[in-house]
């Protein structure tokens, strides 16, 4: 009996079918959500590695535990200025890379 060949997609070709297409508002959405959310795990790990609470986090920063939570778990509604803080609180380098066209620029904070 004849095997029958599974279909390969990738993930691009699933984001395109699923999500919505390159460019789209729905696209748009998903792909800010999901680099907001790492950003708030990445918090989150730093604050771990200092071994931090999210109380004493929110003490050097001037906010509330539920406001570290909050970035941590959906890091919508939240400033530069205030993730900059997080990041200067925890002690981390933090770096910037936007591309314009074929121009690279980058930005070191911290």
């Amino acid at each position: 009996m004849a095997k029958k060949e599974i279909k390969k997609y990738t993930l691009a070709e699933m984001k395109d079918r699923y999500v919505g297409k390159e460019g789209s508002g729905e696209r748009h959405t998903y792909e800010y959500e999901l680099r907001m959310d790492v950003l708030g795990h990445l918090i989150k790990a730093a604050r771990k590695e200092r071994k931090l609470t999210q109380v004493e986090l929110g003490n050097l920063v001037g906010v509330q535990k539920a406001q570290i939570s909050k970035i941590e778990n959906n890091i919508n509604n939240v400033t530069i200025a205030t993730i900059l803080k997080i990041f200067e609180a925890l002690n981390a380098d933090v770096s910037f890379n936007v591309k314009l066209d074929d121009k690279k620029l980058e930005l070191q904070a911290g």
